[in-house]
């Protein structure tokens, strides 16, 4: 078997376990047909069963399937003879029915017993598929071939996960009635306002005027120590003092010329005395 059958087969096999309660050793049932066909194609069936299934299994066969070998006469023994090695299912009929019937009555309407069923039959698979959680192999070619579940059984699967999600009667009791049925609203999305802390605080009328009242009285403070400090020392020329018309400025320089000549004078008497 390749290795990617042998995956899906296994993850298969895995889903009936988990699922639906499958176990080791998987109780396959098998048919006159498949007899017939393992015999004539030279097929180990049991092993072959046990490659498919991923696992060991355990063949059994009931009483009407063996019964209609019988009646094919003696170029069925041994045919016959690989039945009789296998375990016998009772399927309680005091007269034997064709083995469709047979194989379905016994698997229920549930499969209750967890039944791998092992057919030839097309009409006996179409039935089989109605009923949920049953794993079908039948023989393709000289190739034994699982076939993938059918769409009630993974119905029923998804139903089966959805019932254990959900609580039991038992724990909504415990856990009360909920505070709140009605639905939550859902936020607006919009424009965000600024961040409160990168935002200036506003300041209130009373904070506003206290700052300008405290620099009045700083700059008043202020005047008064650069009087007491000048008290008693004389007025330095100040630029203001200075004369701004064209006229103070023309006395100005010719006080300052005059008295140029004055010590020109005063120097050159002196020079004179001092010579004589």
């Amino acid at each position: 078997m390749r290795q990617k059958r042998a995956k899906a087969y296994r993850k298969l096999m895995s889903l009936y376990s988990m699922t639906f309660g499958f176990r080791l050793p998987y109780q396959v049932l098998v048919d006159s047909e498949t007899l017939k066909t393992a015999v004539e194609q030279k097929i180990e069936l049991v092993r072959q069963l046990g490659i498919v299934l991923q696992g060991e299994v355990k063949p059994m066969i009931t009483q009407c399937c063996i019964h209609e070998l019988y009646l094919q006469g003696k170029s069925q023994q041994s045919t016959v003879d690989l039945a009789k090695t296998f375990e016998r299912r009772k399927c309680n009929h005091r007269e034997p029915i064709p083995g469709d019937d047979c194989l379905v009555s016994v698997i229920g309407p549930t499969n209750k017993h967890r039944y791998v069923i092992s057919t030839q039959s097309q009409p006996l698979r179409v039935k089989l598929r109605k009923i949920p959680a049953v794993p079908i192999v039948h023989i393709n070619r000289s190739v034994m071939v699982l076939e993938p579940p059918s769409d009630l059984t993974i119905e029923t699967k998804a139903a089966m996960e959805e019932k254990t999600l959900r609580p039991n009667p038992s724990e909504l009791a415990f856990v009360g009635p909920s505070a709140s049925t009605e639905t939550p609203q859902k936020k607006k999305r919009g424009p965000k306002g600024p961040n409160p802390l990168s935002v200036k605080k506003k300041k209130s009328a009373a904070e506003s005027q206290q700052p300008s009242m405290k620099g009045n009285a700083n700059t008043a403070n202020m005047h008064s120590s650069t009087l007491v400090s000048n008290a008693g020392k004389k007025r330095k020329r100040d630029e203001c003092d200075e004369p701004h018309s064209s006229s103070a400025v023309g006395d100005t320089t010719l006080r300052s010329t005059k008295r140029r000549r004055r010590r020109k004078k005063t120097d050159a008497d002196t020079s004179h005395e001092k010579d004589a």
